[in-house]
């Protein structure tokens, strides 16, 4: 309905326009600046893929810029009146950030286009709409525009239409707005705009479309709207609205379309005012919770809105019982009208589904029924079920239906539907083959149908095949579909679409090509079998499908040569995926293929070891571009790197590529995705490789940064970088303010020296900072308190000095990871770093520390959790808000934190490890004083070192309390006292280090502790007990005279009767466990290899874990 009132709008707006125009006029040339202007655009746009301002140029023969597309002129002036560039998927749009202000002197425009472009996310400048004071119209919708509405807008009094619909806006709606006083279309939906709707909005007394919906906004809808007495559209839902509804009765008199949501306190009064609206033709109600508490509103809707046809109740917490007070036929007005019924996302079961079949003969002109997210369950088409005469779509996703919904018997009577064509059962509890059987027998004429998302199994039947002649597009991913691929989806005539994805079908996948016509072979245009355990060699009869523009065949176990004779029907080929078979590619280099690919997987395909040649340069448009693990042994030609210009996602990485990337003049216009990992490149970085946003260059033998950082002629739009294991070497670059988006940084384990920039305090947004095993010298520098949201900073094994910042806890509290080890930090450990309650990791270690541990450890709060809440740490530190979105768009890529831990000894790395770790390690300092107890009450600990201090007392009872516990060293203090009996219940102690200390007394026994071996004790000379072979001071007993033997007259009896048992006991017991239980080395060993394996298996599976 919106997209139909905007079409006639501007329909209109554009014959008013043009019958203002005397076009008897002597033909008239475009003004010089004007022409300027224009071309400077032109010139500021990115990418013009499509060629829409081809005709833009300044040739002797084309200077006339009023003859240019999308340009008209007025005939008497000659100064540019109506500029339309509209995008759209088909014929083509603009991309890349502009610069509008190159328009600024057309002051004389009435008419400005520009919607359904991408335009990254561009501001629209106050100046610039300053001077448009003439403009009757302005559309920018879909175009990617960011940053704020200007306050400038209120200067264009003249306008009557404003489209700033589907963009990144945000703040609040200027209250400048208020003084377009001719406005007559006003759409800012769908944008990120907040603050409470301005009161000024009143005053468009001539508005007939307003649409301020799916926005941030607050606070109570203005009554002000209600002088809006022309208003034929309204829509405020998605928001955040909450209040009374201020509309009187009389208010918005001819509205034809009201979607409202939002948390309002119906009254009375808003059933009256709703009654009185008789031209509705739709109503939405979107998160309307409190909407069930009136019967008389749903009275209102039942019985005085009798021309409705699109009717919306989303969200709103109805029961079955609402929804028959709501439909019940005897009083409902609208019924013969209704073509639309959204019933989505409320509380509705079965009984529901039921009552509004037995419905469908009242509802005659119902096309579109969801009820999707509702709790259907089980016996949804048992009994009489009639679908409507008319019904062509029903949607049924995520609704919990389970096999038991679609049951065939004898008793079942449902007529097959002819009408209905679409039918969503996507993400439910469907399991066997039963849904299959029961679409076949009732659902014959489907045309569109949807079932994935749910756990089937077995095969896929071959009635299926025959009994659903009518499917074009049939969806059946993310399911557990197993057996043969099915040679009927070949005779299905009218199937376009076949995606089998994620399942775990097998067999050959010639099978899907024998005994089968391939009747559809000229209409089949997708195809998608990736991620199954299909096998064999791709046939060559796959040729025949020649209109395919989607081929999918990734991660099988497809085997064979792929040469070029495959593919050469396939002219309208878009996507073509063969990644991660034991497939190889061996295409003539000479091959200049008939298709022009926007998505290309060939990962591990055995491409190499040449690069490849002609074949692919003809692929210049590429968006998707995957060749990793592909043995490629050679250098990269410069025009491959000239052919990603529109590239989104690159991935290069895990071959042996080598040589310097030349540094060409390259716009990169999608922010994409660039992975060349782990190759041979070297040299400098090239400095276009700043338009990336994920940049991911480690394992390499690149040397300089500061070419790539401080190139002034690129605008940087990273969000990550990673340089990692390289060759860099010299002083850290002191420009990082240019690439002040980043979020997420990584130059560990390279040559870099010096002191750490202050400019990198201009990296705000940054959430990992690792610089890990460089020469870096120097205190860390103030600046970096500025970076408030890092999670991960790792400046450990450097030489960097000084005391540890007290700002660290102060400023940086969400840190999770802090690694400052093998440096020469020295002081004390400052109390505020007991602010961060979000620390799992902290690595203090080898460094000078002194003085005291501070009993404000106990404010370690995700350490005092005995687990990880995965889920709550993922959303807190990956949480893909609009910053991402600006920074990535559409190409983020995960970034996973990376560590390298002291784990029991030995250095190892981890992976995410803070879903998996709570660890402190500060050892090898100069602390003093004692052990806190409030150790204690960290009860998710994993790991605890303290060693090689000078920390003295006693061991805290309270580590007892460790539960979680799994490797313990005190080593080489000065502690004293006994071992605390305590720490014999912590049951996943794996390592235990309490060596060269002054501890005294036995060593407790109990449970699994005296598998630990001497070492974990030596060196402490008081310390006694079996672990050590030394015995303690009263292990000596007495032993007392024996008595004299009574016999009584039984005793011989008992005699026998006790030897009997002896004997069976020492026969079962001492022969099969004895040497384990009793004899020492066999059962410290045993036990010792249990630990060991527990220990091996809780390592192995945390290095696993992502």
């Amino acid at each position: 309905m919106r997209r139909y009132s905007l079409t006639i709008f501007d329909a209109l707006l554009l014959i008013l326009f043009h019958s203002s125009v005397d076009t008897s006029c002597a033909e008239v040339h475009c003004i010089e600046r004007e022409r300027e202007a224009l071309l400077n655009f032109k010139h500021s746009v990115l990418i013009d893929r499509y060629g829409m301002l081809s005709t833009w140029n300044d040739y002797a023969n084309n200077t006339d810029c009023c003859k240019w597309r999308g340009i008209q002129c007025n005939n008497l002036t000659a100064h540019v009146q109506l500029l339309h560039l509209r995008g759209d998927t088909d014929t083509g749009f603009l991309y890349g950030p502009i610069n509008f202000t190159s328009l600024i002197d057309l002051h004389n425009i009435q008419h400005l286009d520009l919607s359904n472009n991408d335009f990254e996310y561009s501001h629209i400048p106050e100046e610039l709409i300053a001077s448009f004071t003439h403009l009757t119209y302005l559309n920018l919708s879909f175009s990617k525009v960011g940053g704020r509405i200007p306050s400038t807008i209120g200067n264009l009094l003249q306008l009557r239409h404003l489209d700033l619909q589907g963009n990144y806006l945000q703040a609040e709606i200027p209250f400048q707005i208020g003084n377009l006083r001719q406005l007559q279309y006003l759409d800012l939906g769908q944008n990120g705009l907040s603050g409470e709707i301005p009161l000024q909005i009143g005053n468009f007394k001539q508005l007939l479309y307003l649409d301020l919906g799916d926005n941030y906004l607050f606070g109570e809808i203005p009554m002000q709207i209600g002088n809006l007495k022309q208003l034929r559209y309204l829509n405020l839902k998605g928001n955040g609205i909450s209040g009374d509804i201020p509309f009187q009765t009389g208010y918005l008199p001819l509205l034809h379309t009201l979607r409202l949501g939002g948390n309002f306190d119906i009254q009375a009064k808003d059933a009256e005012w709703l009654s009185n609206l008789s031209s509705l033709t739709t109503l939405e109600f979107d998160s309307f919770p409190n909407l069930k508490a009136s019967p008389r509103f749903l009275q209102t809707i039942s019985k005085f809105i009798p021309n409705l046809m699109e009717l919306r109740l989303v969200d709103c917490s109805f029961s079955d019982a609402d929804i028959k007070s709501l439909l019940n036929h005897s009083h409902s007005n609208f019924s013969t009208s209704l073509t639309i019924l959204d019933l989505s996302s409320n509380l509705l079961t079965s009984s529901a589904f039921h009552f509004l079949s037995s419905l469908f003969p009242n509802f005659p002109s119902l096309q579109i029924l969801d009820l999707s997210y509702n709790n259907l369950t089980s016996s949804m088409f048992h009994g009489n079920l009639i679908f409507g005469s008319k019904l062509t779509e029903l949607h049924l996703s995520s609704c919990s239906l389970t096999d038991s919904s679609f049951l065939v018997s004898s008793t079942t009577t449902i007529n097959s539907s002819s009408s209905l064509l679409y039918l969503d059962l996507s993400s439910n509890l469907l399991k066997s083959s039963a849904v299959f059987y029961w679409l076949f027998n009732y659902t014959a004429n489907i045309h569109t149908l949807y079932i994935f998302g749910n756990m089937l199994e077995g095969p896929i039947p071959h009635g299926f095949g025959k009994g659903m002649n009518s499917l074009e597009d049939l969806r059946l991913y993310y399911n557990k579909l197993q057996g043969d691929l099915p040679s009927f989806f070949g005779n299905m005539c009218r199937l376009q679409s076949l995606d089998l994805s994620n399942n775990k079908l097998n067999g050959e996948i010639s099978n899907l090509f024998q005994n089968s016509s391939w009747c559809n072979r000229h209409v089949v245009h997708a195809l998608d079998l990736s991620y199954n355990q299909i096998t064999g060699k791709i046939p060559k009869s796959i040729g025949l499908l020649s209109e395919l523009k989607t081929l999918s065949l990734a991660s099988n176990s497809l085997v064979g040569d792929v040469t070029e004779s495959y593919f050469s029907n396939f002219s309208k080929l878009e996507k073509l995926d063969l990644s991660y078979n034991s497939l190889s590619v061996k295409f003539d280099p000479s091959w200049i293929p008939p298709f022009r690919l926007i998505y290309l997987g060939v990962a591990s395909c055995k491409l190499g070891p040449s690069f490849p040649s002609s074949w692919l340069q003809t692929q210049s448009s590429l968006n998707y571009l995957d060749i990793s693990e592909n043995g490629l042994n050679d250098f990269v030609p410069d025009w491959f790197w000239n052919n990603l210009q529109f590239i989104s996602w690159l991935n290069m990485s895990h071959n042996n590529l080598f040589g310097e990337i030349t540094n060409i003049p390259l716009k990169l216009s999608e922010k994409p995705s660039i992975n060349l990992a782990s190759n041979q490149f070297e040299g400098k970085v090239p400095s276009f490789l700043l338009q990336a946003s994920h940049l991911s260059l480690s394992e390499n033998k690149f040397s300089d940064l500061f070419s790539f950082l401080c190139d002034q002629s690129k605008t940087a739009s990273m969000g990550t970088l990673d340089l990692s294991n390289n060759h860099l070497k010299g002083q850290l670059p002191d420009c990082w303010k240019s690439v002040n988006q980043l979020l997420f940084l990584d130059l560990s384990n390279n040559k870099l020296s010096g002191k750490i920039p202050t400019s990198m305090g201009a990296l705000f947004k940054l959430e990992a900072l690792v610089l890990g095993n460089n020469n870096l010298i120097g205190e860390l520098p103030p600046t970096l308190k500025n970076c408030s949201n890092l999670v991960e900073l790792d400046v450990g094994e450097n030489m960097l000095s000084g005391p540890i910042p007290y700002w660290i806890g102060e400023n940086m509290q969400q840190l999770t990871i802090l690694i400052m080890r093998g440096n020469h930090f020295s002081g004390n450990i400052p109390i505020q770093l007991c602010y961060l309650r979000h620390i799992q990791l902290l690595d203090l270690s080898r460094n000078k520390l002194s003085k005291g541990i501070s009993a404000c450890i106990m404010n370690f709060t995700a350490m005092s959790e005995r687990s990880i809440d995965r889920s709550e740490t993922q959303s807190r530190m990956y949480w893909y808000n609009i910053t991402y979105y600006e920074i990535y768009g559409s190409n983020y890529e995960e970034y996973d934190l990376k560590i390298s831990w002291m784990w029991k000894g030995a250095e190892q790395g981890f992976t995410n490890p803070e879903l998996m770790l709570k660890s402190i390690d500060l050892s090898s300092n100069n602390l003093e004083g004692h052990i806190p107890k409030e150790f204690g009450y960290l009860v998710g600990l994993n790991s605890l070192n303290l060693s090689r201090n000078n920390l003295s007392g006693e061991i805290p009872f309270e580590i007892g309390n460790l539960s979680s516990l799994d490797s313990l060293d005190l080593s080489r203090n000065h502690l004293c006292g006994e071992i605390p009996s305590s720490l014999t219940q912590i049951d996943g102690l794996g390592k235990l280090d309490l060596s060269y200390n002054s501890l005294s007394g036995r060593i407790p026994l109990g449970r699994h502790f005296e598998t630990f071996e001497a070492s974990s004790f030596e060196g402490n000379n008081d310390l006694c007990g079996e672990q050590l072979n030394k015995s303690c001071s009263g292990d000596q007993t007495s032993v007392k005279s024996p008595e004299p033997a009574v016999h009584r007259k039984d005793s011989v009896f008992y005699d026998a009767l006790y030897m009997s048992m002896g004997l069976g006991y020492f026969t079962g017991f001492w022969g099969l466990l004895g040497s384990i239980l009793i004899w020492k080395p066999w059962r410290i060993s045993y036990l010792r290899f249990l630990n060991r394996f527990t220990n091996w298996s809780t390592v192995s599976c945390g290095l696993k874990l992502h």
